[in-house]
């Protein structure tokens, strides 16, 4: 099985050198790289020259400049399509580190045929589970990570994960051929947030099946990139925006006759959340979020300059 590694970056090379860094130890030889750079010219050229052009192993690795800024969804679909003859494609955001043998079980999940795409064991740097699966609440607009604040040396059942969740992290997915023949690219109107869990909800409509490989272990530097790790008050506007925006645009798309309850339901979270912690400005930036869900605005914010550099 030859696997296409797929990267998204966005002015955080020294990001994706730690991740192609991770990828050098792989056990599983058989994979090439591509990584997309959405930033613009300088973050290419920074790109160029914080990366090998081949890994230890000889694994070739490609970098894309993209037009523009595409997105998470965009950067991706860009990558995947450098790799066409690929078996699979792994899906890596560039703040992970996978360990040694995370490809090899990846692989091995999915050779087993009896599903199209394949999660693993994320955890944060304090060796802390961020999510072994996802499970979308469809009735509240709501992701749920499984396992979360678990231990990583935790013992897991696997086959219970394979049944509660409907879809994976993109920070760390193993997409086999089946599953993009079957369900297509990634929706570039989410721009950032939600694009996997559509994605994957879409393929369980399609009959996709998603595995979980628990001895692949990914160590992800959550919100490294975006800012969301940030503390409450100082959380940037992107994230918060895009994220109650998407919640209802994936509700819109899916589930339209949930879309006024899961409306009612976000705005009393976001209220809460930032108002009792007197987080104005990030509660301004939730509504906006919010509102432009409910006016069915897509793609890139307004305030992310469409072409690089700007």
């Amino acid at each position: 099985m030859h696997v296409a590694v797929v990267i998204v970056g966005f002015r955080n090379a020294r990001d994706i050198a730690g991740c192609l860094k991770a990828l050098d130890a792989q056990t599983y030889a058989d994979f090439e790289v591509v990584v997309c750079e959405n930033g613009g010219p300088a973050a290419f050229e920074a790109l160029q020259a914080a990366a090998p052009n081949t890994l230890a192993g000889g694994q070739p690795v490609r970098l894309v400049q993209a037009s523009h800024n595409l997105g998470y969804a965009g950067g991706i679909n860009l990558a995947m399509a450098q790799a066409p003859g690929a078996d699979a494609w792994w899906m890596l955001n560039p703040d992970t580190e996978a360990e040694p043998g995370a490809l090899a079980a990846l692989a091995a999940r999915l050779a087993r045929g009896d599903c199209e795409a394949v999660g693993c064991t994320l955890y944060t740097p304090d060796g802390r589970v961020q999510a072994y699966g996802g499970r979308w609440q469809r009735l509240l607009g709501r992701a749920v990570s499984i396992g979360r604040g678990r231990l990583v040396s935790d013992p897991v059942a696997a086959a219970e994960v394979e049944r509660a969740q409907n879809f994976i992290s993109g920070a760390s997915a193993l997409i086999g051929r089946r599953f993009f023949e079957a369900v297509g690219p990634m929706r570039e109107d989410y721009f950032l947030y939600c694009e996997e869990v559509e994605w994957f909800l879409r393929g369980g409509a399609h009959g996709m099946r998603l595995g979980f490989a628990p001895d692949a272990r990914v160590r992800h530097d959550a919100g490294s990139t975006t800012g969301s790790n940030r503390a409450f008050r100082e959380m940037p506007k992107t994230p918060i925006y895009l994220n109650e925006r998407n919640r209802i645009l994936l509700t819109r798309d899916l589930t339209p006759a949930l879309a006024p309850v899961v409306a009612a339901g976000a705005a009393g979270v976001f209220l809460a959340r930032y108002g009792r912690r007197g987080a104005w400005r990030q509660l301004g930036y939730a509504l906006a979020g919010w509102a432009a869900g409910l006016r069915n605005r897509r793609g890139s914010p307004a305030w992310i300059p469409a072409q690089p550099g700007a």
